[in-house]
């Protein structure tokens, strides 16, 4: 059940006002008194699914992280916005709108997480009950500081005594400091969560969603013991299964199946209309049409994989659309590059375009690679994990797999997933590739010759504005 977290979310927002668009200037919300909420379980309840709420803002993950990878190999943006030219060819400031936006929205998480580790404590409330709420709110905290740490790299650390003191003009932690402070909250959360829930609680994050984002951080620090540990956590669990089939990620009445482990739920007249099905979807179907994949990332599917037609849009392509009929795909449906990502588009019976499908920030499959790549680069063999992969798409299995399978099987399993581009940066730190020729190549029209700088690329800059309104306190990302 998707609408949970914004229904009860409002009571919260209600009773706690609304936010402000900086960090600087945050609603402190740890300073709201127990007379006005905070009374009981279900003001809790109210104030952990607000937490959720932000995630689902255009400017916070529906849109803009999207923009971030518009930078990877794998699409062009597609879009009329200049600021998401900039950062696709890597020409960028300190100004981009895009930079601000997330910032702000991001932090916004934060404090309300931080809301709740303060106040959950103080409430009397089915044990059960706070301890779960305690583990989403560390758990969401921890995800924006870890996506804060891919970003940004180096950013301010809010935590609950800063809310309490109103102490939120701070410095810049270090990168270590910020990917450990994702750790603690990820552990934490761990530790509270439950393994799975019920239908009616489906959509909120698990031991599972905690397990998997460590895995991802401990195979960023090249720690492979620990990515294996907790990787098998997750893979090792009946709970968090991979779907039998592929696309059953990306449809509305499968979208919430064990497979996924964190996702940005939404529901039609309940959640933001501005979700990544209305920036993926194109024009001719009632999307905008941006992110479009190119001809490269197209190519990169072997002969006879199910995920091309699953993931992407051809011309040619046939597309049900309830009532209204099968329309056939064509390259004049798109802004630019003749494809879409149809794992982002889905249709009402009427044969609209549906304002309900999930997008999934976390997939047992991504784990499952990560354990693989994990343990191919500490020497081991990788195939079990890879191979359960290419097993579900119907693929023969590999022997002796090397990191060119990995780098394969990961761009092909979660195109257009947000992923690519970070993948392609850490494997340019580990030596694997060089992404400054690899971002020189020309592929085609919409994907130009690019001019990637290291280590300035690495992370984008800090909001010009934040820098501006810390009073010297806030430092701007070397090389800006």
């Amino acid at each position: 059940m998707k609408k949970i977290y914004v229904m009860a979310g409002w009571l919260f927002l209600m009773a706690a006002t609304s936010c402000n668009d900086d960090l600087l200037d945050s609603t402190p919300y740890g300073q709201v008194t127990s007379q006005q909420f905070w009374r009981n379980g279900d003001d809790v309840v109210a104030a952990t699914n607000a937490i959720y709420a932000p995630l689902l803002n255009e400017d916070g993950f529906a849109h803009t992280e999207y923009t971030f990878d518009n930078c990877s190999d794998d699409m062009n943006r597609a879009g009329d916005h200049s600021d998401e030219t900039s950062l696709e060819m890597f020409t960028f400031d300190a100004a981009n709108s895009h930079i601000l936006a997330t910032w702000s929205t991001k932090y916004e998480v934060i404090s309300r997480a931080n809301a709740v580790l303060i106040n959950a404590p103080k409430v009397t409330m089915d044990e059960a009950l706070r301890n779960r709420s305690m583990g989403e709110a560390y758990f969401l905290r921890g995800f924006v500081y870890w996506r804060l740490s891919l970003i940004y790299g180096e950013v301010p650390i809010i935590l609950e005594d800063d809310a309490l003191k109103n102490n939120y003009n701070k410095p810049k932690a270090t990168l270590a400091e910020v990917r450990a402070q994702a750790e603690s909250d990820f552990q934490k959360a761990a530790a509270l969560l439950p393994v799975s829930y019920d239908d009616a609680q489906s959509g909120r994050v698990t031991q599972g969603s905690a397990n998997g984002f460590l895995t991802k951080l401990y195979v960023y620090q090249e720690n492979w013991a620990k990515a294996i540990e907790f990787g098998q956590k997750v893979i090792g669990n009946a709970a968090y299964k991979l779907a039998g089939n592929y696309n059953e990620n990306f449809q509305l009445v499968t979208e919430n199946n064990p497979e996924i482990l964190f996702s940005l739920q939404y529901e039609t007249g309940w959640t933001t209309d501005n979700s990544p099905t209305f920036y993926h979807t194109p024009q001719a179907f009632g999307g905008w049409g941006f992110h479009e994949p190119i001809e490269d990332l197209v190519q990169e599917f072997e002969k006879g994989d199910p995920r091309r037609s699953y993931s992407i849009y051809s011309p040619g392509d046939k597309v049900p659309r309830g009532s209204a009929g099968t329309t056939t795909f064509e390259a004049n449906m798109t802004r630019v590059t003749g494809y879409s990502f149809r794992k982002y588009t889905s249709f009402t019976d009427a044969g609209d375009m549906s304002q309900s499908l999930n997008a999934p920030f976390l997939r047992s499959a991504d784990v499952y690679l990560l354990v693989a790549e994990a343990k191919i680069r500490s020497g081991q063999s990788g195939d079990t994990e890879l191979n359960a992969v290419r097993k579900r798409a119907g693929l023969a299995a590999k022997t002796g797999a090397k990191m060119a399978d990995i780098m394969h099987e990961r761009r092909v399993e979660l195109a257009g997933e947000n992923e690519r581009h970070q993948d392609l940066m850490r494997w340019d730190k580990a030596g694997l590739i060089d992404i400054a020729a690899h971002y020189k190549i020309a592929r085609g029209p919409f994907k130009p010759s690019r001019n990637f700088i290291k280590p300035k690329h690495y992370y984008f800059p800090l909001p010009q504005r934040e820098v501006d309104l810390s009073n010297g306190v806030l430092k701007q990302n070397v090389n800006y």
